[in-house]
């Protein structure tokens, strides 16, 4: 394992690629953060990152979109583009490595599938994982899971909520309220079963509030963003991390006011009211959170701002 408190930060696995018939080198950097939670090593592991042009064309609702320009525009963001994140969180608990979602998984594009070399510079084989846990079975959270057809870690249980494989596996899932292109849908349908029948030997649900691992890890549901959208709730001793994963898809927007919600939300209204309920929680009760999607590596506090609230990221700490 490295060290306590360092940052990996190497060239990453080269490889070739084809693009418009020519070999392209591809090059994958990905980024290693060492922290603690309480007395358990855990790493937030970059698997890339997306820009989504246009920023405010998924964004809802529509008739809120000159608000959200002024805050970009106030608070110094690029106005070209919404940049998100993928952050992979490792967890270390005695002879349990644990994995909260696993990113993009095999894809050509460099910005992505940066996990594997991550976890490569902190010394951890896939068969070293013993358990995975899936918030939400949307591309950049599942799709880690699966390599080659088989799974990405073999020896690791397959843990999510059975809303979630429910869903996905209805005759007709419903997306009726849902602001996604809906020329998507069929496809991504498609890919979610084929995984999960990958990894169905491997596969064991839990209910909402079980805990594992001696009362380590929790899981919670934080349905609207899918039907069985989970959130983690990992602890040491006094010491806890809340993992939020896609109840916010942007540092600024979804907290400074939470009744905005983006085209990939299952359920918009649902949605809002699961992020005011976990937000205003973690904020009264001083939190810290991890988020999937707000800038790496990840770790923070949701803090009061007025009728809204604020990510406040977690400063870099090389000590011991």
């Amino acid at each position: 394992m490295a060290a306590a408190g360092t940052l990996a930060a190497g060239r990453g696995s080269v490889q070739a690629a084809p693009e418009g018939g020519k070999e392209v080198e591809v090059v994958r950097n990905p980024l290693v953060y060492h922290f603690k939670i309480g007395e358990l090593d855990a790493w937030s592991v970059s698997d890339g990152h997306m820009l989504f042009r246009d920023p405010l064309k998924l964004m809802h609702p529509e008739e809120d979109r000159p608000a959200m320009q002024e805050w970009l525009e106030v608070h110094g963001e690029r106005l070209d583009g919404i940049p998100l994140y993928i952050n992979i969180l490792v967890v270390r608990i005695g002879k349990e490595i644990v994995i909260f979602d696993a990113g993009f998984g095999q894809h050509p594009n460099p910005n992505f599938a940066w996990m594997a070399e991550g976890l490569r510079q902190i010394g951890i084989a896939p068969e070293m994982v013993t358990a995975g846990f899936l918030s939400h079975s949307h591309v950049d959270h599942l799709a880690g899971f699966v390599r080659d057809g088989k799974p990405m870690f073999p020896n690791a249980a397959f843990h999510f909520l059975p809303e979630e494989k429910a869903f996905w596996h209805e005759k007709e899932p419903d997306f009726s309220k849902s602001k996604r292109n809906k020329d998507e849908l069929p496809g991504l349908i498609r890919s979610v079963r084929e995984q999960f029948e990958i990894l169905s030997g491997l596969s064991k649900p839990l209910k909402a509030g079980d805990s594992l691992f001696g009362g380590a890890v929790t899981i919670e549901a934080a349905p609207g963003h899918t039907a069985g959208h989970a959130i983690f709730r990992i602890r040491s001793g006094k010491e806890s991390l809340l993992h939020i994963m896609d109840l916010s898809h942007h540092h600024g927007f979804m907290y400074h006011n939470p009744n905005w919600t983006i085209a990939f939300d299952h359920d918009p209204v649902q949605s809002v009211d699961t992020r005011k309920k976990v937000f205003a929680k973690a904020a009264a009760e001083r939190t810290r959170c991890y988020g999937f999607h707000v800038p790496w590596p990840g770790l923070g506090q949701i803090v009061p701002m007025g009728e809204g609230d604020l990510w406040h990221s977690e400063r870099w700490n090389w000590g011991s």
